[in-house]
């Protein structure tokens, strides 16, 4: 098999532009069909050697495939994900879908069920998911109350050792901003900091939210953390948390990167105060993440009634305007969205119909790829150029409409050149975790 060799050639792939290192001098006066290039590609030792026009490929010494016009991209980045709640569905489903009760939910079953071992299981199932599946890194949310924290942190820390070679991860500390105002939450600061994490929390309005956030920007200074909040994850005009975390790192001049996830209640709010939110949200240099799938499904969710709002920030405006806008999956199989098998192709597909990113879908696949790499402090990844790693995905489709069209479940992931073992783990491996 050719993707066994250290030295080939990708013949006549189809490659986005926006991915390419260097490829604007190959961009015609119109741009091509899905801007998508049709180039060569030189694969040595693991790196891209070389990369050019389709029909440049001289090295006839060289084992090549004519990929015929297949798709090739880089791996997924999974900006926003909770591993550790992943895959609870068969022991603790949503009663009605709503988040009220996705939140009693999580809290009855993590009390209940999650010591080591079981958080250990269920992580590890998910990451095996996305690295079959085609991603690279994946930064997941960990709650953090309590004695939980010690244990969900020390599984975290033993799996990014075991996974290091394959999928780089990063871990997030998830609980209400007021736990931050208790000694507690400086004890998880702490071990934060230990760990090498990211400081985070679920912002929302309540009459203490200025000083919750001002002490949580001052616990991340103290310990030089970045931060990655829960924001406005509602339909509430009146909620305006990502304005208040934007002021406060404009005000801090915080030198960390901040990310904030969900948004939601920015698209419900008027226009000219959605254009001040943007407009500081740029100039906080914060990045935005938006959760399509998680957000469809619990966002005005009503018993008996017919959902109209699709409950997706407004990623449009926010991208024009320059911020870094990211897409992710959030929650899998668990109360907060009982689908999803951790594929970064899946929540492009969805986000696709979801939020319109199709007429044209310009460099919408840049918000799986190369910005959430860009915004993990991965610097290179995500990117097809020359001298680039050759963490590529293959799919037999030739255009967008063809990728979104069919599962691409035979697509072929190589990981430094090399194809790898793309079977998903059967669930039967959880059954005597959740089948109770």
């Amino acid at each position: 098999m050719i993707f066994d060799s250290n030295h080939y050639w990708l013949r006549n792939a189809h490659v986005p532009l926006s991915l390419m290192v260097g490829g604007s001098k190959w961009t015609p006066r119109k741009p091509p069909i899905d801007h998508l290039l049709c180039v060569d590609i030189e694969i040595q030792d693991g790196t891209i050697a070389t990369l050019t026009a389709a029909g440049m490929f001289t090295s006839f010494n060289v084992p090549s495939i004519d990929l015929q016009k297949s798709m090739v991209i880089s791996c997924f980045a999974e900006l926003h994900t909770h591993l550790d709640k992943g895959h609870i569905w068969e022991r603790t489903p949503n009663p009605d879908g709503s988040f009220e009760s996705a939140l009693n939910a999580v809290e009855k079953d993590c009390k209940k069920y999650w010591n080591a071992d079981d958080v250990y299981r269920r992580m590890n199932f998910g990451i095996q998911c996305s690295y079959a599946h085609g991603t690279r890194a994946i930064r997941t949310h960990i709650d953090s109350f309590g004695k939980q924290a010690a244990i969900s942190w020390k599984v975290f820390d033993q799996l990014r050792s075991e996974w290091a070679d394959r999928v780089t991860l990063q871990a997030v500390s998830i609980v209400p901003l007021d736990y931050f105002m208790t000694p507690a939450g400086e004890k998880l600061a702490d071990l934060v900091a230990q760990m090498g994490g990211i400081l985070g929390g679920v912002a929302f309005t309540n009459p203490d939210l200025d000083a919750q956030i001002e002490r949580v920007f001052q616990l991340a200074k103290a310990r030089k953390l970045n931060l990655d909040f829960h924001v406005d994850e509602n339909g509430e005009a009146d909620s305006r948390c990502l304005k208040l975390i934007a002021e406060a790192t404009i005000r801090h001049k915080y030198k960390g990167k901040v990310v904030c996830g969900h948004c939601c209640s920015l698209s419900v709010q008027p226009e000219d105060e959605i254009q001040e939110t943007i407009a500081l949200v740029k100039k906080a240099g914060i990045a935005v993440v938006s959760l399509p799938m998680c957000n469809l499904y619990l966002q005005d969710r009503n018993i008996a009634k017919t959902p109209y709002w699709r409950g997706v920030t407004q990623i449009h405006e926010l991208k024009k305007a320059g911020v870094p806008v990211t897409i992710s999956s959030d929650n899998c199989r668990d109360p907060f969205y009982g689908f999803g098998d951790h594929d970064g192709l899946e929540v492009f597909n969805m986000a696709v119909r979801i939020a319109h990113l199709d007429r044209p879908y310009g460099d919408w696949i840049n918000a799986l790829t190369l910005t959430p790499a860009e915004v993990m402090g991965l610097p290179y990844w995500g990117q097809i150029g020359a001298e680039m790693p050759a963490d590529l995905i293959i799919f037999k489709a030739r255009t967008y409409s063809e990728l979104l069209s069919r599962s691409q479940h035979d697509r072929i992931v190589l990981r430094s050149g090399k194809a790898i073992d793309r079977s998903l783990p059967s669930y039967a491996e959880l059954d005597d975790l959740v089948m109770i």
